[in-house]
């Protein structure tokens, strides 16, 4: 199927939410800092390897997994007002220092969720059509202060559209800021030709992932099959 003909029924296969967050956690290292968007982002912070320094922009350095029921300490929470654990060495700061960290290109990675994201790179990920307003919050910061930035999110969204377009419809983030997009099936990444696909999730074809992306994929010539 072309690209001219992308399905708007949602994907019947591929991967469920906690393993695009256990793959994306790959793409962190021991000594990293890293920030974890609001939304299916902040899940990574259950797999990320040990050594990695998670930020959040509410004011928080070096937190651990979601907490459970019995660890919850509603004082601790992620920029999406989820519990947190701590983690040896956490601290505390004004949102002011936060955002300064963000900006000033303090962190290696941030790792956002996404409405849409074009082949060149534009995020889109702070208003939905049809919303009369959203909350950008610290999105557009993260996007333009991280030296690295990572898209994870479902391959369409709830009504089957792609969220990997030629050129975003909805409000923009941040203009040609994203490096690589890891979905519910596959991983991608933005290079000077367009977006080329790097890997595939399990039991995943190409043509399959193609039925549900606008832009033409580039196909790597070391493509291989995720591994978590």
């Amino acid at each position: 199927m072309t690209q001219e003909s992308s399905s708007e029924q949602p994907p019947a296969a591929g991967l469920a939410k906690d393993l695009i967050c256990l793959r994306a956690a790959k793409e962190l290292k021991p000594g990293m800092y890293a920030n974890l968007g609001i939304g299916l982002p902040t899940l990574v912070a259950n797999f990320a390897p040990e050594g990695v320094i998670l930020h959040s922009q509410n004011g928080v350095l070096n937190f651990g997994p979601i907490a459970s029921d019995d660890e919850m300490d509603w004082e601790l929470v992620n920029a999406g007002a989820q519990p947190i654990t701590m983690l040896p060495g956490i601290s505390f700061f004004h949102s002011a220092d936060s955002f300064v960290m963000m900006r000033g290109r303090h962190l290696d990675v941030a790792i956002l969720g996404a409405y849409q994201v074009s082949e060149t790179g534009d995020l889109a990920n702070w208003r939905t059509e049809g919303e009369a307003l959203g909350a950008i919050g610290g999105s557009m910061d993260l996007a333009y202060g991280a030296r690295r930035i990572i898209v994870i999110c479902e391959h369409t969204d709830r009504n089957g559209k792609p969220r990997i377009v030629k050129r975003c419809t909805l409000p923009l983030t941040a203009k040609g800021v994203v490096n690589r997009i890891i979905t519910s099936l596959c991983v991608l990444d933005i290079i000077e030709a367009g977006l080329e696909l790097k890997e595939l999730a399990p039991g995943i074809s190409v043509d399959y992932i193609q039925q549900f992306t606008k832009p033409k994929l580039i196909i790597s010539k070391d493509l291989k099959v995720m591994e978590f």
